[in-house]
């Protein structure tokens, strides 16, 4: 899953401070597909992606329920099947993790599509 963007505007967001709002928290359950959300998930205000709609985003790293938060970008959920990429947002100051532990955090969602970690 390691690969690169070519023309893709969430890469743009990369080592970036974001501000994220998050519709859909840790432990809801999904309304449609009904699995249970593992991250906090949610999306870049006034930001349009290819499907357009927001860009989305997964925080990593915090155990509770939010409704905003501010963190670092630390990688892109680039999918090669959709056009809906997915940033990776994690506090500012984490303890870095590799690729596996964020494909096995967002697996939840992500083992539908095929996907690849852009840094």
């Amino acid at each position: 899953m390691n690969g690169n963007i070519s023309n893709n505007y969430a890469s743009i967001f990369l080592g970036k401070t974001v501000t994220i709002k998050i519709d859909r928290h840790i432990g809801s359950k999904h309304l449609k597909h009904g699995f249970v959300y593992e991250t906090n998930y949610g999306f870049v205000p006034n930001t349009k992606a290819p499907d357009g709609e927001e860009i989305d985003a997964y925080l990593l790293e915090v155990d509770e329920p939010v409704s905003e938060f501010t963190g670092k970008c630390i990688a892109v959920v680039h999918r090669l099947d959709d056009d809906d990429d997915k940033l990776v947002i994690m506090p500012e100051g984490s303890k870095d993790i590799g690729d596996e532990e964020i494909i096995k955090a967002v697996n939840f969602q992500e083992k539908w599509f095929n996907s690849r970690i852009v840094r």
